[in-house]
């Protein structure tokens, strides 16, 4: 129970899939002014139902600003991560599998509970109270109709019925949940001794017969593995970099024409007013739209400090307008093009002319800028560098073929090719299969050719293989030694020292099993070297080890002082002993009233968990995973 709360009650990614499940249909804001994802090509499938890509991409970013809204701080790097990427794919996975449990159920929401959901959504509200003129423009700008909007908001309703129920079956008595939340912040004083095997080596004896039967017993595993000795030639992308040239004027045409990705660290804070003209306005509508921004302007003009006052009065973003406009920080491709250009074009505290997008017409004011841009000259080495390189990949690219072509047809020697492209035969020392894949990058491939019939016994060459990316290698052997038993002189040290360790191992364990009977005797025992004691808790080991730290928690300390022991894998008998027990709930009634929502909350999310465990169990599910990773900026 207490994994479950480390699991469950402070990991952002229970929130981020939290968020995908249960997150709002209305939440307009920034995200309508992304760029497009890319059509509804599917990102996965739940048996028939597809999730696309421009679905998921608009979640993404939706969780995200809503994270972000919610005062939380977290690390920038965690909404371009694969595991947050990932949170939000399982949040619409298992939206599916669960709206279609409802609809098995017969869930249903009825039209009151669905009319005081809506009237209570700040979205439509001005002044706390439910707006008819907001809800209609709202409607307007998606294109949306409003049994549209109203069937996906009472579909979302069921959704969170159903989550809100399953977790409200959650039930501890209170005394476990006491206990629990007590363990989960309890600190406890604590020392730890070893009794190592290597001291009592020499209190062992291993006669030649017992060395002489473990490897008869064993003598299969005391093999030298089949070896060969190969030559062979590498053309990588690396290798012809001093065969590439770029000048300075190509790395400055190329810094000019990427300018957008050079600035790409600068992120830049604003706020704006959108008066909109709707999905296929009208001439009439859209200057109706500008009329009423210009006056917005002009207003401006006369009074910048306003700007706030007006956005919230008058502007047509509900995601933005109810805080003064307010967009938050965005980096360059995050917004469309003209509203981009007219940001990163601005000084703090400027306000726009009035500028036109797809979505409206804007009047934008900076409010901030993080990050720097570099300059040309600091980031000329690195760009001219990557351009070599990629000059190499390319000519790279082209010589494959022509290599593998000459290493097949010239098969009976490694000269021709290394002649042909300037290459060296390289030589390693004797390699078996295993040895040679991790000589080759992990790549098996090339071994198992090596050690084919073909190339072994014909000495040919191998073919041309990839054993990493920009690395095409050929190879052929040389020598050969087949698989031999090793002899038992070769491996007689290595038997004995073994043999050695794992009697003084069991010495240590009969030695500290009586030493601990004798400490929970309450006796004690002179000959143990206790490290100084220190107080940890479940998150602060304070340097002790992991299989330590389990052995701490685990301890009945109703009697202290109390004692348990374990054999480490390092060769040890280890003896744990608790002093103290801190109760830190005991003082602190704040803490231990967070402590308990902590917990129905990890309890809850635990049953929920386990329900959409089950349904993925069931469940026909596919995921796209070169889409998923790939969509870097949705």
């Amino acid at each position: 129970m207490l994994e479950l709360i480390r699991n469950h009650s402070k990991g952002w990614l229970a929130k981020i899939i939290l968020a995908a499940i249960t997150i709002p249909f209305a939440l307009f804001g920034i995200d309508q002014y992304l760029s497009g994802a890319g059509g509804n090509v599917p990102v996965a499938k739940v048996s028939n139902d597809e999730i696309s890509l421009q679905e998921y991409s608009s979640t993404l970013e939706s969780v995200r600003t809503r994270m972000r809204g919610q005062g939380e701080k977290y690390d920038a790097t965690i909404f371009d991560s694969p595991a947050f990427k990932q949170s939000i794919l399982d949040g619409l996975i298992m939206r599916r599998l669960v709206n279609k449990e409802t609809v098995a159920a017969n869930f249903q929401i009825g039209d009151k509970q669905l009319s005081d959901h809506i009237l209570g959504l700040t979205e439509f509200q001005e002044n706390g109270q439910f707006s008819e003129e907001i809800y209609q423009k709202t409607l307007e700008q998606n294109g949306l109709t409003a049994s549209k909007l109203e069937a996906s908001i009472r579909n979302d309703l069921v959704v969170q019925q159903a989550r809100d129920d399953l977790a409200s079956l959650a039930f501890s008595p209170k005394s476990t949940a006491a206990q629990a939340t007590q363990y989960q912040h309890q600190k406890r004083d604590v020392s730890m001794a070893e009794i190592k095997a290597s001291a009592l080596i020499s209190q062992v004896e291993v006669t030649p017969e017992q060395v002489k039967d473990y490897y008869d017993l064993y003598k299969d595993k005391f093999k030298v593995p089949e070896q060969v000795k190969i030559e062979f030639v590498l053309l990588s992308a690396a290798g012809l970099i001093n065969s590439v040239k770029v000048s300075d004027g190509d790395v400055k045409d190329f810094y000019d024409q990427n300018l957008d990705r050079f600035k790409s660290g600068e992120e830049r804070e604003a706020s704006h007013i959108l008066i909109g003209f709707g999905v296929s306005a009208t001439d009439e509508g859209k200057q109706k739209a500008k009329d009423q921004v210009l006056e917005i302007d002009a207003q401006l003009k006369a009074d910048p400090s306003r700007f706030e006052e007006l956005a919230v009065k008058l502007s047509q973003d509900p995601g933005s307008a109810t805080k003064g406009g307010s967009l938050g920080s965005f980096g360059r491709g995050a917004m469309v093009k003209p509203f981009e250009d007219a940001v990163f074009d601005m000084k703090i505290d400027q306000i726009s002319e009035v500028v036109e997008s797809e979505f409206g017409y804007h009047i934008i004011r900076l409010d901030g800028v993080t990050g720097t841009a570099p300059v040309f000259e600091e980031i000329m080495p690195q760009i001219k560098a990557d351009l070599i390189f990629q000059k190499a990949q390319i000519k790279y690219a082209e010589l494959t073929e022509e290599f593998s072509n000459t290493v097949y047809e010239q098969s009976g020697s490694l000269q021709p090719v290394a002649k042909k492209f300037n290459l060296t035969v390289q030589t390693p020392d004797w390699l078996n299969r295993e040895d040679g894949a991790k000589y080759f990058k992990g790549n098996t491939q090339l071994m198992n050719m090596v050690f084919s019939d073909d190339v072994l016994n014909n000495q040919r060459n191998t073919e041309a293989v990839e054993v990493s990316p920009n690395n095409l290698v050929a190879a052929r052997v040389v020598e050969y030694k087949a698989q031999a038993p090793r002899s038992f002189d070769e491996v007689k040290p290595g038997i004995e020292a073994l043999l050695k360790l794992e009697q003084a191992l069991k010495l240590a364990e009969e030695k500290g099993k009586a030493v601990l009977a004798k400490l929970e005797a309450g006796e004690q025992d002179e000959t143990l070297d206790w490290i100084p004691e220190v107080t940890v808790d479940r998150k602060m080991a304070q340097g002790l080890t992991e299989p330590v730290m389990k052995q701490v928690f685990k301890i009945n300390a109703t009697k202290l002082p109390a004692y348990a022991a374990f054999v480490d894998t390092n060769r040890a008998y280890v003896l744990v002993k608790v002093t103290n027990v801190i109760n830190v709930l005991d003082e602190d009634e704040d803490l231990k009233q967070r402590a308990e929502v902590e917990y129905e909350r990890a309890l809850a999310q635990e049953y929920v968990s386990a329900y959409g465990k089950s349904l993925k169990a069931k469940a026909d599910i596919q995921v796209n995973r070169q889409l998923l990773v790939g969509s870097q900026q949705p």
